[in-house]
């Protein structure tokens, strides 16, 4: 309770924890807003699908140098900047569309702004360490978890809204306010002062040894390397998972669109129900047992899935599924926030984040094309085994000890 506490008079934790959810809020009306206005031009699906595309691959290229730029530049005014330039960039297209409709600069807008957008999320696990104790971690990520995926839940909604009385273009011009009220949230906080980085012998043999730091320091600590390969696993397995649940609603239920958005509400309920919860159940189990606790319970939840045969068992498990995800991300990032020298975070972020979704695509690709061929039971069966199976090999890793922060194994 005392640290819970401490956490809300927080001054500087609470600035960023109010300007991230309101842009977290502000994003779910791109998320909208932008292929209702690439469909309200060209009516084409596929040109949604390819600005989709461009903007993801200009993400992953990014994520590529990302951790560099943040353990290199001041990460304060690095977020600062990132906002600053997303709110400049989609300020843009609501006053170009004034004019008349301009597809091809959402084919500019939005590839820069995902580029920009992976440089502040890592820029953004960063900060939370430069803002809390070490011990108050994982709480600081649960409680900016939750009410992301909560304005997750709400900003949708009121984002097609606004875009129904006012045009996809208001609700692109919210969004772009959004991102100044971060980049003013952060101005008025704080980072604690780190030490000055300094090369280790490897990096300074030139960029490209530094650009490969954050993957070596994975590979070299016992438990986040551990954690990176059964995690990148887990993905294979489940990044489709939407995908199946949405295909089950329609096809195997016969559930119209409206079903389908509140089981997709609930589930994300459970986000905000783990997030919450995930303080409280490391501290009293432990990281080991809530991790793998968390993955075993996850796969139990896919196997239900894949059974039930109502909409109220469907959005119970998509829930508890989200819950459990939640519990076991949150505590990996918190583990890689305690135990990763400050100098090394951004890089070894963007390392776990490139390695931890290599995989998932094909992953995707594969749960997809096996629910339509072989029915939506029997590959969540199969997918609900496999992450009960990654739990049991967790158990045998260092992953399992309670507190490795402390033991020296992780680091």
């Amino acid at each position: 309770m005392g640290k819970g506490s401490q956490l809300w008079r927080d001054r500087n934790f609470t600035l960023f924890w109010g300007s991230q959810t309101l842009s977290v809020a502000g994003d779910s009306f791109a998320l909208i807003a932008v292929p209702l206005l690439v469909l309200h031009v060209t009516g084409s699906v596929a040109q949604m699908g390819l600005l989709t595309g461009v903007a993801s691959a200009a993400s992953v290229v990014a994520g590529v140098f990302a951790g560099v730029l943040v353990d290199r530049l001041d990460r304060r005014r690095l977020l600062i900047w990132c906002d600053v330039a997303r709110m400049a960039l989609y300020g843009i297209v609501p006053i170009a569309w004034a004019f008349g409709p301009k597809v091809w600069l959402l084919y500019v807008v939005l590839p820069l702004c995902e580029a920009i957008g992976m440089v502040f999320q890592v820029a953004y696990v960063t900060a939370v360490r430069g803002l809390v104790d070490a011990d108050r971690i994982t709480e600081a990520n649960g409680r900016l978890g939750a009410t992301a995926a909560a304005a997750g839940v709400g900003g949708p909604l009121l984002a097609g809204v606004v875009a129904g009385w006012f045009g996809p273009t208001a609700a692109i011009a919210i969004n772009a306010a959004s991102f100044g009220v971060s980049a003013l949230g952060i101005l008025l906080i704080r980072l604690r002062r780190q030490p000055a980085p300094s090369l280790s012998p490897e990096e300074a043999r030139g960029p490209w040894h530094e650009l490969l730091a954050g993957a070596r320091f994975l590979w070299r600590q016992p438990v986040l390397r551990a954690l990176t390969v059964l995690l990148s696993f887990f993905i294979f397995l489940t990044l489709g998972l939407t995908d199946v649940l949405i295909y089950h609603l329609k096809h195997d239920l016969g559930q119209p669109d409206g079903a389908v958005g509140v089981v997709l509400a609930i589930g994300a309920l459970g986000t905000v129900a783990g997030s919450l919860l995930v303080g409280l159940v490391r501290r009293r189990l432990g990281f080991g047992a809530s991790w793998i606790g968390a993955i075993s319970l996850a796969g139990l939840a896919i196997a239900g899935l894949g059974l039930s045969a109502h909409v109220p068992v469907a959005a119970a498990t998509a829930a508890g599924y989200l819950a459990c995800v939640s519990v076991a991300g949150i505590c990996s990032m918190s583990l890689r926030q305690q135990v990763t020298p400050d100098h090394l975070l951004g890089r070894v972020t963007a390392a776990f984040w490139t390695i931890h979704f290599s995989l998932g695509p094909a992953g995707a690709a594969v749960l997809t094309w096996g629910a339509q061929h072989h029915g939506v039971a029997v590959v969540c069966l199969l997918a609900g085994v496999a992450c009960l199976l990654i739990a049991v090999a967790a158990f045998f890793t260092p992953i399992r000890q309670q507190n490795p922060e402390l033991s020296g194994a992780a680091g």
